[in-house]
């Protein structure tokens, strides 16, 4: 147990969950550290697991579970765009008793992942969807589409996922409006 991350243990309204959740993970033998202000469990350096707290539940994230065998359907995508992590969630203690053997079989599984070296193929930027509003502007200004095409593609994928939220034609082209400061600048979405 790391004490850099008891604090995360001693608040809040999951208290007996994540007492269980870290029990779990430490006896398989991976390392406690505090990343993005959560626990996370490491395995040879390399982030295995997250438990982290939302208002409705606590949750288990593997880092790589799109990797994972889950036949059962346990894993969950937490949104579309979520491409390689995946989360366990639990509502009350008695669930995270039913499933230690299935949480100990995905820890287990996922330190394999990460020995045998496996990564998850990721969506390349071009195969996001560009919001129409967003290719007329680009063809009407070289400047913001040379500025576009030199953020990085985390920085790209940032911006077109903010964009293609919009229900709203209007709402999109507000947003590409206020954007292109920021991507003439070379910034991100939250730089």
């Amino acid at each position: 147990m790391n004490p850099k991350v008891d604090f995360y243990f001693n608040t809040g309204n999951w208290q007996k969950e994540l007492e269980h959740l870290r029990t779990i993970v430490l006896s398989c033998g991976l390392t406690e550290e505090l990343k993005w202000g959560c626990p996370c469990y490491t395995y040879q350096k390399s982030n295995l697991v997250l438990i982290h707290v939302f208002k409705e539940y606590c949750a288990l994230l593997f880092f790589k579970g799109a990797l994972l065998k889950d036949p059962k359907g346990i894993l969950i995508q937490q949104t579309e765009n979520v491409q390689a992590a995946r989360q366990i969630r639990f509502t009350n203690a008695q669930e995270i008793v039913k499933l230690k053997p299935a949480i100990k079989a995905f820890i287990y599984e996922a330190m394999e992942v990460e020995k045998a070296g496996l990564k998850v193929t990721l969506k390349k930027t071009t195969e996001f969807p560009m919001p129409v509003e967003f290719k007329k502007k680009l063809a009407k200004t070289p400047k913001l589409k040379a500025a576009f095409s030199a953020l990085t593609p985390g920085r790209q994928r940032g911006y077109l996922l903010y964009f293609s939220a919009a229900k709203q034609s209007t709402t999109r082209e507000a947003r590409i409006e206020k954007s292109i400061p920021d991507i003439l600048k070379g910034r991100g979405l939250n730089d």
